[in-house]
């Protein structure tokens, strides 16, 4: 089937928007024609097996437990519906049609009829057939032909995909957080099961794929279907879990027609309600939402990082409340398949991330730490940066994030960067934010799909040969160097001492000379003082201290009252007098700066080489040395493009004056 042929199906379901106009505010249009597109499919997908299942239920209808095993094999499918009725029938009785539309989708299997439920379509049948609509609506559906045979499931997946982001639209949604590009799917499949295609060529192999954000099940369908254009013989389940109920009811009901098992796609909250929890998984893939905050559930993963630490899910970090996408990695990794002595085992990750988990975050925070947490795992396989503009919410660049537990022995300690911004083609039309694609080799496009892969498939061999055409694309680290050392430098607090109307005034407002008994006396004590400068706190303190006995006055102990004269009479001078604290030289906090040394470099050797020529008296807290991880993977592939020529620039300024001039003569005659 083209794309032209599902954007005209879609477009029959969406008609539907005319009738409900005027009963129904726009952003509710949704609500409406997704659960009928489901229980429309739902019907054409059982209509080949109708009347044998109807000879098979008649034996057991008078049956009080009816034999799910042999109906559900007469239907055909995972689901089955034991009416007689049709939408068709339904639709030409009016005034029973609310009726029978309830008793149609109450003679559904359990697993199905739930799928309806989360629509709410018992209210929304009602709410039709008090407008005097139903009828027709469900004429209008009678006519859509979503036969098997007509449209296969991955081309219905499109159709649902297509109404879900006009639903988004009118109802001011992102329609990017419920499915993610095809083609982008595509290649994020090839570079997680691509490895491992001559182990899934093996006859009896057997796979369980998991997205723990899995929107309408379109990562899941095309992992599947990947393994078994491999291997046909090759056994294939599928798990996931969806917080967005209409999204969910749309990947169950796809599971449910394909033979999949419906009970493996859970519905609410990855985070706080694992619907998979203790599972692992051969293969884990998602494209959770863009910085996202977790604020719903921090009292739950707050508590699970506190209570079980390692044991848990996220004992690695915490990231920033404003974005969960990391939480999502963490939720990933803890259901890979452990290695086992010889080799086997494991499992394999692919996640779209945004730039953000590749650097935000200073050594020693939550994003950091799950970062080192990572890479000294040896996880991280390679980072994929794709083109921008890709997706249909948001049009900044973006990266596949690919980790194992069972790297090959050319990836181990090793991380691969594969640029792959270059590769796109321009779309006819625009879909949102998404304004490129990547190319499948189809309709005069180039392949950049399979070039992709394959430049994954040898990054290692490409990087290590400098007359590649490539070279430049792929660059190969250690995971140590992501790392880096944090140090706090330090710089001598130095002061000169004096007594001016600031001083003055600035004692006056001091607490503890507030709490003394006679504080405006104390500090006229010091006025005689005025213009008065010292070059060492011993001698400042001397001629303070014989004002205020002259004055008739103590001189008050304490550190609090000590600390508040030198903040008073003390002036910062580069110049000024060293202070000491317990013999060793006072850290100024206003001169205090950070340093990221790679890790495994001497900080001592870097102070030297990098700090004392400008500073010679800093020195480094060591107490304070933090370890960080970022992947400043930009960095890595800039490529300086000098300023051009002043001349080039003047020839072009005098061009463009020479041409104005010449347009303004033409007015002027």
């Amino acid at each position: 089937m083209n794309s032209n042929k599902h954007t005209e199906l879609a477009n029959h379901a969406w008609s539907v928007a005319d009738l409900l106009r005027g009963d129904y505010k726009q952003s509710d249009y949704g609500k409406v024609i997704l659960p009928f597109t489901v229980l429309r499919r739902l019907e054409c997908v059982l209509d080949p097996t109708r009347e044998k299942f109807a000879e098979v239920y008649a034996q057991y209808e008078d049956e009080d437990v009816k034999p799910e095993r042999l109906l559900r094999r007469a239907s055909g499918h995972a689901f089955y519906n034991t009416s007689t009725l049709t939408l068709k029938k339904i639709a030409n009785d009016a005034n029973t049609a609310a009726a029978n539309l309830q008793l149609y989708v109450n003679a559904f299997s359990d697993n199905a009829r739930e799928v309806l439920e989360k629509y709410e379509f018992g209210r929304q049948i009602k709410k039709l057939d008090d407008a005097g609509l139903l009828y027709r609506v469900i004429g209008k559906f009678t006519d859509l032909d979503l036969h098997p045979e007509n449209v296969p499931n991955h081309n219905m997946g499109y159709i649902f995909e297509e109404l879900i982001r006009r639903f988004a639209e009118q109802s001011n949604e992102t329609a990017g957080e419920h499915f993610t590009p095809r083609e982008v799917i595509k290649l994020m499949v090839n570079l997680l099961v691509a490895p491992d295609a001559d182990a899934l060529s093996v006859p009896g192999a057997a796979r369980t794929v998991m997205d723990p954000a899995c929107g309408t099940g379109g990562m899941l369908s095309a992992a599947e279907d990947h393994i078994t254009d491999l291997n046909p013989d090759a056994t294939v389940e599928v798990y996931g879990q969806e917080l967005n109920p209409e999204s969910w009811a749309i990947c169950r009901s796809d599971m449910l027609i394909k033979g999949q098992d419906p009970e493996n796609i859970a519905a609410g909250n990855s985070f706080s309600d694992d619907g998979h929890a203790r599972k692992k998984f051969d293969y884990l893939l998602a494209n959770p939402p863009f910085g996202v905050e977790w604020k719903k559930v921090k009292d739950e993963v707050e508590y699970e990082h506190k209570s079980m630490g390692d044991a848990g899910r996220f004992g690695a970090g915490l990231p920033r409340i404003n974005d969960g996408s990391l939480l999502f990695l963490q939720h990933m990794i803890s259901k890979m398949k452990p290695v086992d002595v010889d080799g086997g085992g494991g499992s394999r990750i692919a996640i779209v991330f945004n730039g953000s988990p590749l650097f935000t975050g200073a050594a020693g925070s939550g994003e950091s730490e799950i970062r080192r947490w990572i890479l000294e795992n040896d996880w991280l396989e390679a980072i994929v940066a794709l083109p921008d503009q890709l997706f249909y919410n948001t049009g900044i660049s973006t990266y596949f994030w690919i980790l194992t537990n069972r790297k090959a022995p050319d990836h181990k300690g090793k991380v691969v960067l594969l640029d792959a911004r270059d590769q796109w083609v321009k779309m006819r039309k625009s879909l949102g934010d998404k304004r490129k694609e990547l190319g499948d080799g189809k309709n005069g496009k180039p392949n950049h799909i399979a070039d992709i892969t394959r430049l994954y498939a040898e990054a290692v061999q490409v990087a290590g040969d400098p007359e590649h055409e490539l070279h430049g694309k792929v660059k190969i680290f250690e995971n140590s160097d992501f790392g880096y050392q944090r140090i706090t430098v330090e710089r001598p607090l130095k002061l000169r001492f004096e007594v001016t109307e600031e001083t003055l005034a600035g004692l006056a407002t001091a607490k503890p000379v507030l709490k003394l008994p006679q504080p405006e006396k104390f500090v006229e004590a010091f006025r005689p003082l005025l213009g008065s400068a010292w070059a060492t706190k011993a001698e400042a303190f001397v001629d303070l201290k014989d004002a205020v006995v002259a004055a008739g006055l103590l001189w008050p102990g304490g550190a609090p009252f000590m600390k508040a004269m030198r903040e008073a009479v003390g002036v910062r001078d580069p110049e000024g007098e060293v202070q000491m604290v317990k013999g060793q030289p006072e850290p100024d906090p206003e001169l205090r700066d950070y340093e990221n040394v790679p890790l495994g470099e001497d900080v001592e050797e870097y102070l030297k080489r990098e700090v004392h020529p400008h500073v010679p008296d800093a020195w480094i807290d060591h107490t304070k040395t933090k370890i960080g991880y970022e992947i400043p993977f930009t960095r890595h592939f800039y490529v300086y493009e000098p300023p051009r020529p002043l001349a080039e620039i003047d020839a072009e300024l005098k061009a463009l004056e020479a041409e104005i001039q010449g347009l303004l003569g033409e007015v002027t005659e």
